[in-house]
């Protein structure tokens, strides 16, 4: 890809990215009193957290075996309130642990 192509694919992809920042504030004038509304886009960055990185999860590791065993240590421990760092270290060791006992047999 030469530079010139890059650049305005950057250029388009910056000013999509202001402008579905930006419309929002500038249609919406008042507070949104709707409890439903409220409600959904209280969500919203829950819902694309979760639709970008849970795909990804079951990519990231060389089985799918490992990378179930580490999705399920990190429901685990964050249903039980542990901190991000907890839950991040105890999953990067159970998909470690599953791959070298993978590797194995």
């Amino acid at each position: 890809m030469n530079i010139k192509v890059f650049l305005i694919y950057l250029l388009l992809m910056a000013v999509s990215t202001y402008l579905i920042r930006a419309i929002p504030f500038v249609l919406v004038k008042r507070q949104i009193e709707n409890t439903f509304v409220r409600s959904f886009l209280h969500y919203i960055p829950y819902a694309v957290l979760t639709a970008m990185t849970v795909p990804a999860i079951f990519v990231a590791t060389s089985s799918i075996i490992s990378a179930t065993v580490g999705f399920i240590v990190a429901v685990i421990l964050a249903l039980k309130n542990k901190s991000l760092t907890t839950v991040a270290l105890f999953s990067c060791l159970a998909v470690y642990v599953t791959e070298l006992i993978i590797g194995f047999f």
